[in-house]
């Protein structure tokens, strides 16, 4: 057999391989659609999220009848990656602020979040189809985007393949890659596939360019987390709370962001056995039986946020925030901070108490290869794990040491201020691979 039948020979295999697992990615996401449909009754997150794409199309269309200009489509899982493309949509209306921004989401938490309120920068918000082919031509026939980013994951095969084929710019930032993931696999060619898409590919950090590069990805860069831009842009002017500065003044406050129940074991032994802390709590989900249950638990009086208008703040030493969209403000008031998650399902964001300049605790992480700020936070000095109640007593005790706090302090200002610029660099990028005039844009 000569080389150039050799080489044509593995082409049709691998275009075959290709085929099948397009094919079985095609039934996968109609019968996940399928099932999700079937579930749409009642208020559950399952029934929203398929409620929720029912008017996508013509919410699309209406979009697009006041936006006839050039669009950047970004598209996010959730509020997390949200934030993380908060910076880049912020830079890139910077340099083509003529330039229409749409942003999809995958799920209600952050579709919902997002739309109560304008969002700077954005022109239109919406869900995200289900990706089938029929859907992502139609959405590409509506939107006809000039530019496309996906933010850190959520990667949606036909949505890719059909931007690709009509050569619209694609790009993908934030990415944090591991080993373990499909892509790396012996069976991942297909989902392969889909990264070769993007033009290129900014990631997070070394790792992930060198997994990406073993694989065959070559057009990567290092650009950091752009959730360093993100919360510093929030620290530096952060939403004011008049009442809680009233209720709490200039005391010593311990914030404990994104609660568990596994969080709270930790937590609340220490919050019953030290009085000179107050503490401002904002649960995960936001449950009031839970949190009256949280209440029953601790020792000194408490109130829920909702109540600080109606009822006695007298003697008050730990408030419950009792709504969303609160927290990335509240760590002004801090001076050490507990961030959950790492118990459960992944640990939330340590970066936005960082950025405050104060030291952050966190659960240890079943998984710290998904969650590299809680590593680098630890090697830089500012960010420490603790497994239990005993060792979350023993730190914060050791913080309370003038020097220990002040090296603590210190490292948080380091670690913010050395990952800044990452939305910049990125959109510096993208204008020498896509060439827009401003005007244009």
């Amino acid at each position: 057999m000569s080389q150039k039948t050799a080489i044509d020979v593995r082409s049709f295999t691998g275009f075959l391989l290709f085929l099948g697992m397009k094919v079985l990615y095609d039934f996968s996401v109609w019968v996940f659609s399928g099932m999700l449909r079937m579930a749409s009754g009642g208020d559950s997150k399952l029934a929203r999220l398929v409620r929720g794409r029912k008017p996508v199309f013509d919410e699309i269309a209406i979009f697009r009848e006041k936006h006839h200009g050039k669009v950047a489509w970004f598209h996010v899982a959730s509020l997390g990656e949200y934030e993380q493309a908060k910076p880049v949509i912020a830079r890139l209306k910077q340099e083509f602020p003529a330039m229409a921004v749409l942003v999809t989401f995958f799920s209600p938490s952050g579709y919902e979040n997002v739309i109560k309120k304008p969002q700077p920068n954005v022109d239109g918000v919406t869900y995200l189809p289900f990706d089938t082919e029929g859907n992502a031509k139609h959405f590409l026939n509506l939107v006809k985007p000039s530019v496309v980013f996906f933010v850190k994951y959520d990667l949606w095969a036909n949505f890719i393949f059909e931007a690709k084929k009509r050569q619209v710019p694609l790009f993908l930032f934030s990415a944090a890659l591991r080993k373990d993931q499909v892509y790396f696999q012996f069976y991942g060619g297909f989902f392969r596939k889909v990264l070769k898409c993007f033009d290129h590919i900014y990631v997070q950090n070394d790792q992930t360019q060198r997994l990406l590069g073993e694989i065959g990805v070559s057009e990567t860069t290092v650009t950091g987390d752009t959730r360093y831009d993100n919360v510093r842009a929030i620290s530096q002017s952060p939403k004011q709370f008049p009442e809680i500065e009233a209720l709490f003044g200039q005391k010593k406050v311990m914030v404990i962001g994104s609660a568990w129940p596994e969080d709270m074991e930790v937590i609340l032994p220490f919050v019953n056995s030290h009085e000179d802390f107050h503490y401002i709590i904002a649960p995960h989900d936001i449950n009031d039986a839970q949190i009256a249950d949280w209440q029953l638990q601790i020792k000194h009086p408490s109130i829920k946020y909702s109540e600080l208008d109606g009822a006695s703040s007298e003697g008050v030493k730990v408030l419950f925030i009792d709504n969303i969209g609160m927290l990335s403000s509240l760590y002004q008031y801090a001076k050490v901070a507990y961030v959950g998650g790492a118990f459960g399902k992944g640990l939330h964001n340590i970066l936005e108490p960082l950025a405050f300049y104060i030291p952050v605790l966190f659960g240890k992480l079943k998984k710290a290869s998904k969650f590299p700020e809680g590593g680098i936070s630890q090697q830089y000095g500012c960010g420490f794990e603790v497994e239990d109640a005993a060792a979350f007593e023993k730190i914060i005790l050791a913080l309370e040491a003038p020097e220990a706090y002040d090296q603590a302090v210190n490292a948080a200002e380091k670690l913010v201020m050395d990952n800044l610029g990452s939305a910049a660099n990125i959109i510096n990028s993208v204008k020498n691979t896509v060439q827009w005039s401003k005007k244009e844009g």
